[in-house]
């Protein structure tokens, strides 16, 4: 079977999922250089890459030579599947080009979020060329089923749910020890992630565990705002940055709990990352979330915007080791059972079976 994969984002997750599925099929992988180029190293020999400049979206005439670029090498190379990441605001109107090539979609967000100016650019209608498009979806949680159901209604039997792929290698070195009561909020930093409520609640959290530190790792909107927030800003370590995957498995290995104040969400790559390090996760019971986080077993689940719950959770790992390496380890016994990279990859090509079964076109739009 021979798929492109085309993707503008989410370079591990691609090229780890790519690279799983070599064995089983020709893949040709479509990635921007930037999403490409820090994780070459999990990169298969099977899987041929075609790496490509991704403009900034205001730039217009690049945006076409991009898409037309690729729509050239996507038709040259005779698919028998198309393998589409979100979609994207431009290349989302070449889809018509392919003709009748059965098209995948993985729908990691079925909706905006508040307060992500990315995701902001692009209009739903565009978005949702894409999916009305598609053959068959995949999502990363049954809440996220029934989302884009509820906004597109579109045929159930067409939107599959396949967990987010294990991600989050580590490569820290062996001096690299858990720390003690340090906390770790880590990924792109919009109003949807609920930073606010992790901040307001480190006031509550020292009070009963004074050696308690908080670290912030990621980019996104401007950081003043949550610095005038933060009571006690000595209590926090911030990597308002890009974060490499060596510093990533650093953080991720030194943290005691990781924690996802979200307001809203669909899934999260984080929670497969904390449990790939052995880390118990407190997140909001919001969106996909649920789904991830086992309640009580890989770590706790709490109301949002409720900086009291939030507080009390981590509290509650952070004054019991025993506790918190229990959860943790059931983290990661989870993410291994669930989420492995060679069951994701045989699960997502049943999905490319499907998309090229006869009839599965019609059914589509029954």
């Amino acid at each position: 079977m021979k798929v492109a994969f085309v993707s503008f984002d989410f370079g591990e997750y691609c090229i780890r999922l790519a690279s799983s599925m070599a064995p089983d099929s020709n893949i040709l992988l479509f990635l921007p250089k930037q999403e490409a180029e820090p994780h070459m190293h999990l990169l298969s020999k099977s899987v041929r890459l075609r790496s490509f400049d991704k403009p900034r979206l205001r730039q217009p005439f690049r945006q076409i030579q991009m898409v037309i670029q690729l729509v050239r090498q996507i038709r040259d190379f005779r698919p028998d599947v198309i393998h589409l990441q979100a979609g994207h605001l431009w290349f989302n109107w070449a889809l018509p080009m392919f003709g009748d090539c059965p098209l995948v979609l993985t729908v990691h967000d079925p909706s905006k979020h508040f307060g992500d100016a990315e995701s902001g650019k692009t209009p739903d209608w565009v978005r949702n060329l894409a999916s009305y498009r598609a053959h068959e979806r995949i999502v990363h949680a049954p809440q996220m089923k029934r989302l884009l159901l509820q906004r597109l209604r579109i045929p159930s039997s067409t939107v599959h749910v396949i967990p987010h792929i294990q991600i989050g290698a580590d490569t820290a070195g062996e001096y690299v020890r858990e720390e003690d009561h340090l906390i770790l909020f880590f990924g792109r930093i919009w109003q949807y992630k609920g930073l606010e409520y992790l901040i307001r609640a480190e006031p509550l959290i020292t009070s009963r565990v004074p050696g308690a530190r908080i670290v912030i790792a990621g980019r996104g909107q401007d950081f003043g705002y949550y610095r005038r927030l933060m009571v006690h800003p000595d209590r926090f370590v911030v990597h308002n940055e890009y974060v490499s995957d060596e510093k990533r498995s650093e953080l991720f290995r030194r943290a005691s709990v990781v924690v996802l104040p979200y307001v809203e969400a669909s899934q999260s790559g984080v929670i497969p990352m904390a449990y790939s390090f052995g880390k118990p996760v407190v997140a909001t019971a919001v969106g996909g979330l649920p789904a991830q986080v086992e309640d009580g077993k890989t770590g706790y689940l709490v109301p949002p915007r409720d900086e009291v719950a939030l507080a009390e959770a981590i509290v509650r790992l952070l004054s019991n080791g025993d506790l918190r390496r229990a959860l943790g380890a059931n983290g990661k016994q989870k993410i291994a059972a669930e989420a492995n990279p060679d069951l994701i990859a045989q699960n997502t090509l049943a999905i490319y079976r499907l998309a090229l079964t006869p009839g599965s076109q019609l059914r589509n739009y029954q």
